[in-house]
């Protein structure tokens, strides 16, 4: 067995090994997206040591070649303060960016440094235009932090039709958090008929995607006789 994990990770350096080469012309070349791949795998620490330090040497590269994702993820390096000083303004100036060229991560990103207020004033009204971008472009999570908007209220009227429609497209999506969510949804009769079914359907695939609230409330609903 050991031999068998030795050799699988042999062969995994030398294929990142590979890419970093492969990566390293394409970006010393001026492709953009060279430089991205190169910087993520510095990020990661495939096929070379792990340094945030060459990764945003990497990123700023890709993003200054107009590559959309760069922005992005030299936007998280600043705002989790890997390999630069943490600064959530610089952080939301490159989210912006990456999401004007059309990157809906960074649009992500962008919605959520307004409903936090980190780098930018919180502003409810701007986190959910740009939840709206990301939740479009098909960004799970996003369509999550929608349904939050409109559950609670926060820069739009209070809608639980609305709700319901942006966390079940999370959950949809994967997004355990959303499934957990819609749950809750049928569980109270809250923008959709009470139905204890439901309910347990959606507590259930939470839970199958690892959301202990999930399996939680699947088992509340056991012991309530559901």
């Amino acid at each position: 067995m050991k031999k068998i994990l030795f050799l699988l990770s042999f062969l995994l350096s030398i294929m990142f090994a590979d890419d970093f080469e492969y990566y390293k012309k394409a970006c010393d070349g001026g492709n953009a997206f060279g430089c991205g791949a190169l910087g993520l795998l510095y990020a990661n620490g495939q096929g070379v040591k792990q340094d945030y330090f060459k990764a945003h040497e990497y990123y700023k590269k890709a993003c200054d070649g107009g590559d959309a994702w760069g922005c992005n993820a030299l936007g998280l390096l600043y705002a989790n303060g890997q390999g630069v000083k943490e600064d959530y303004f610089k952080a939301a100036e490159l989210f912006k960016k990456a999401c004007d060229g059309g990157d809906a991560l960074g649009c992500a990103a962008l919605g959520f440094s307004y409903a936090t207020g980190n780098g930018v004033k919180q502003d409810y009204f701007k986190a959910h235009e740009y939840y709206k971008k990301a939740c479009d472009g098909e960004v799970a999570y996003s369509c999550f932090r929608l349904g939050g908007l409109y559950y609670f209220g926060n820069g739009v009227k209070q809608d639980y039709f609305k709700a319901h429609e942006y966390l079940k497209k999370a959950c949809d999506g994967g997004y355990a958090a959303g499934c957990a969510a819609l749950g809750v949804l049928y569980d109270n009769g809250q923008g959709v008929k009470q139905d204890f079914k439901k309910a347990k359907e959606y507590f259930g695939k939470a839970c199958d995607l690892k959301e202990q609230i999930g399996c939680d409330n699947y088992k509340k609903l056991n012991e309530r006789g559901h």
